[in-house]
Formats: C-alpha cells, structure tokens, sequence
C-alpha cells in the first residue's frame, strides 16, 4: 500500500552533487537541510527521507526544498540507490507485508 512517487535525477554542474525532481513537494515552501552525523528527530516526510538518504553510506547532506532534494556525496561515492530510495518512500507494505486488518486499524474487537 502507498503511492510510489514519481521521481527524476538531474545532473548539476558541481561535482559530487545530484539533484532529484518529484512529482510531490515535501516542505512547502520551507528549506530543510540534514548533515551526516547531525540527529534527525522529526517526523516530517523530509525528516525520514534524509534519513534513509544518509543511513545508505555515501551521503554527506542533504537539502529538500519543496519537491527538489539536493544531495552532496561523500568524495569517491555515485548516486546509484537513491533515486529508488526516493521513489519508496510513501510505499508502506512491502511484498509479503499484510497491511493490519480494519478492526486492528479501529480497534474493534474481534
């Protein structure tokens, strides 16, 4: 369950920097930005993005404005990975993942 999002790499002049494109925005018209080593504690779709884009290795930073994420990469790291990262983030239930059924969802007894 969830919606995949639709999600397009963009070269950047500067080295060591990829840029993405979606099709959604994440923050509005707010800036967000997360370094390696720096505590994400929010819970924001761009707070768990940034985690993820830096629990995968290979990120230094990462800048999500509205629907385009900035990513600087760690000297000697590629993009490979991202772009799926990106696109999962709104998919919930994994193949064989069952979703909760509607009285766990409710609360009614069974």
């Amino acid at each position: 369950m969830g919606q995949p999002i639709t999600v397009v790499e963009k070269p950047t002049t500067t080295q060591g920097v990829v840029r993405f494109e979606m099709n959604r925005s994440l923050t509005g018209t707010g800036h967000e930005r997360y370094l390696i080593r720096q505590e994400i504690t929010g819970h924001r779709p761009p707070d768990e993005l940034a985690r993820r884009l830096l629990a995968r290795g290979g990120v230094e930073a990462v800048h999500v404005y509205s629907n385009v994420i900035t990513v600087n990469l760690a000297p000697g790291a590629d993009s490979g990975g991202l772009l799926e990262i990106i696109q999962d983030l709104f998919i919930h239930y994994r193949p064989g993942v069952l979703p909760p059924a509607d009285e766990e969802l409710t609360g009614a007894d069974a």
